[in-house]
Formats: structure tokens, sequence, C-alpha cells
């Protein structure tokens, strides 16, 4: 019997996937373990497979389009089998809502007469009996234009074409149901005058160079769901922002020596993570989620480390960072790093964050204030290191400098409690063998 591949609940967040590519076409042969498409979501892009075997019998949207979590991606069956109960049985479940459209039809005979959008299917909702002709009702007086209140405009480009001198209703709108927006009036040409008489010094006219233009990008449904979380995050949740300077030179032959006696190399990024994990451990409130009507405090540690993908963002997750060694957490983020790359990290692997380390060092930023990523409190925004002078003992050094910047929710973060978690990170940084113990 055929059987309808449904859109799996890839991520907590997801509610539709979009298909990126598919690897099979109807008719092909299918096994349960095949990739039969890429589907991506708000998180990653994710390998589908249909766990049954059979024939490709139906595709139910092209590449590049979306379906609803559970909803039929395709069919699969034996050859020639019939699967279109499957797709009536699907569309049954909205006929319900489709028929109860025409109970407001009633309400239209109120409304004032407009024009038909479609006249035959005008024609249709009159009575069946023929009528006779009726003589067109005499034209009411128009006015020269119709007023501001009946153009579809933005009120931005309702002042801007005020500004302007430009006649708003000359203007076609690009907008959403033909409503008229700013880069309609940006764009307006006003028609040619009628030839003047020639003056006897006439202007040449400026010539710009080149031409004005843009590309329009759809959003990927990771950069859309990224720009939701994010904005609800910092509208929503109170930031401040906490400054620290870390003196790294310790940390430089430390990570030196390491490496040159570990088959595993560890970054500077892992060694933040390690100290984060350790000072979390002594900083519990720091590890903990506003939830609305009460705070909860994480007993383990999960710490987030904000990887760039085509896409957007990722951010994988150490499990358990305060229990492992520098090796094995440069092991665990060298490997989901690699995933989130490849587009083969799982949902498992990029959730549960409990604290969010967003590093643009090796991007040769100096310091930067990050965005709370939900639900965590806290993220930390790591800066390069760089050679700085500062006084030590009344004279002048050179020394590796790092800042690192927290950003907190102040509904569960108050100044003191960050202030103390930066100053254990900064112990465990700029001393680096107390992250052995």
């Amino acid at each position: 019997m055929a059987e309808a591949v449904r859109m799996p609940l890839l991520s907590d967040t997801m509610k539709e996937g979009i298909i990126a590519e598919w690897h099979k076409k109807v008719g092909d042969t299918v096994k349960s373990d095949d990739v039969i498409a890429e589907v991506e979501t708000d998180k990653a892009t994710m390998e589908v497979m249909p766990y049954i075997d059979g024939t490709l019998l139906y595709i139910g949207v092209e590449k590049g389009k979306g379906v609803p979590v559970n909803g039929i991606m395709a069919i699969i069956g034996k050859p020639g089998e019939d699967y279109q109960s499957i797709l009536d049985a699907e569309k049954g479940a909205a006929k319900p809502a489709a028929e109860a459209a025409p109970a407001s039809a009633p309400q239209a005979a109120a409304a004032p007469p407009q024009p038909a959008q479609n006249p035959p299917a005008a024609a249709a909702a009159a009575q069946p009996a023929p009528q006779p002709a009726v003589a067109p009702a005499p034209a009411q007086p128009q006015a020269a234009a119709p007023s501001d209140e009946r153009i579809k405009a933005s009120p931005l480009a309702k002042k801007l074409a005020e500004d302007k001198g430009v006649d708003i209703h000359a203007l076609k709108g690009s907008g959403d149901n033909g409503r008229i927006i700013k880069r309609d009036v940006d764009g307006y040409t006003p028609p040619a005058a009628a030839p003047q008489a020639a003056k006897a010094a006439p202007m040449v006219a400026y010539q710009p160079v080149g031409t004005e233009g843009y590309t329009d990008t759809p959003l990927t449904q990771m950069r859309r769901i990224i720009a939701q979380k994010l904005a609800g995050s910092k509208f929503s949740a109170p930031h401040f922002y906490l400054t620290m300077s870390i003196v790294m030179d310790k940390a430089i032959d430390a990570r030196k020596a390491i490496n040159d006696m570990s088959p595993v190399k560890v970054s500077f990024n892992d060694m933040v993570i390690k100290a984060c994990a350790m000072a979390l451990r002594r900083h519990p409130e720091v590890n903990s989620s506003w939830m609305g009507d009460f705070i909860r405090q994480n007993h383990h540690i999960h710490i987030g480390t904000a990887v760039s993908v085509d896409e957007g963002l990722i951010v994988p997750v150490i499990k358990s960072a305060d229990q492992k060694s520098l090796s094995q957490i440069a092991d665990d983020a060298k490997t989901l790093i690699d995933k989130a790359r490849t587009k083969k990290i799982t949902p498992p692997e990029f959730t549960g964050n409990t604290f969010t380390i967003s590093n643009l060092g090796m991007m040769d930023i100096d310091e930067f204030t990050a965005i709370i990523n939900p639900p965590d409190a806290c993220i930390l925004a790591v800066g390069k290191i760089a050679p700085t002078p500062v006084v030590e003992n009344n004279a002048v050094v050179i020394r590796q400098i790092m800042k690192l910047t927290l950003s907190c929710d102040h509904r569960v973060v108050d100044g003191a409690v960050g202030s103390k978690f930066l100053q254990t990170l900064k112990a465990h940084l700029e001393n680096p063998v107390t992250m052995l113990v």
C-alpha cells in the first residue's frame, strides 16, 4: 500500500521545511535509508530519508518551496499504484474551512457596488432566469482625482511625494496589493514637458555615471528564524554589557605547550569554552534562563559556540563542558563545526545550550556586543588577541590583550553577578594551569 513521506519536525522552532534539493525523481526506486531530499529548516539543512522501500510515485512540492511540518513531501508505493486517495484525504481535512467562506457572502450585498473582478463569475452568481436589459444608471459626478485616503500608499511615500511635489495619483505601486511605497516615489520620472523655444545658451544636462539598482534576495528559512529569535531577544530582554580586558600571554604559552605534545590541537576558543564552563560552575546564576514567571537555574553546563555557515549562523553545543578536558572540548568542537559546515549536524547537537560564546577574534575584530541567544541569560563576545601597551609597576610594557564583553539579561543577571563571573573567567584565562584541576 502506498505511504506518504511527511515533513518531519527537525527542530524545536520549526514550522515548515524548504526543499533545498530533491535527490530522487518520480519513478525512481528508493530504499528506506536513501536520502530522497535535503530540507532547509530554521537551524540547518538536513537530509530526509523515507524509512520505507518502494517506488517514488509522487513529489508534493518542487525545489525551493515549503512544506509545513507533517505535510506530504512525497508518496512511495508499488510501481503504478494509485495514490490519489492519500491526497484526497489530505485535502479533505482542509475542506470544512474552505466551505465556511460562502457564509459571508450575504454581507457583501450591503456594500456599495464595485467593478466586477471576474465578470463570468459575477454573471453566474446572478439569478438563473434571464433578466431584461437594464439601462445603466446615470454617471455620478466624480472628483477630478480620488483623495489620498483612497490611494494605497504608505505614510512615508505620501510625505515624500508631497516634499518632492510629485502627484501621488500618477504613481504605480510596487508594494503588496499595488501599495505605493518609498521606492515608487524615488523612481518616479515625470512625463516629458512640451518642447520649449530654443534659448541662446542652453545648459547641458548632467549625465550621472552608472545606474541605480539593487538585488532582492529571498529569505532562507534559517535567516527568517534568526531574525525572529534575535529581534525577540533584543526587544524583550533588557540587555546590559560588561567589558573586561584579559592578559593572554600565559594562555598563548600554555596553548603552544599543549599543542606540541597533544594530537588534538587546542584553539583559543576551546580555552575560552573551558574557562567559561569552570566560571559557570562557580556562578550558576549566569547559567540560567528567564522563563516568564520564574527563573530556571540549570544544573548542567552546555555551551554553544556560534558558527558562520552559508545560510547564516548555527550554534553547535558542547554538552557538559565543565566535565571535559581541554582536549575533549577541542575534539568535540572540531567535529561539530565540521558537521555544521557540511550540513550533517543533527538537532540534538545544536540545541540545549545554557550559555553561548560568539568569537569574532579571528575576523580581526577588537571587541563587540552580541545579542543574547534564547533561552540563555548571557552571551560572551570574544575579540582578537592584540599586542597592547599597558602599565605595570609604573612601567609601560607590551602585553597580548583580548577583550571580552558579556551581554546580560537584566531580568536574570545583575551587574554584580555578571562582574564576578568575568573576574573568575579572567583568573582562569590568565592562569591556564587552574583549568587543569
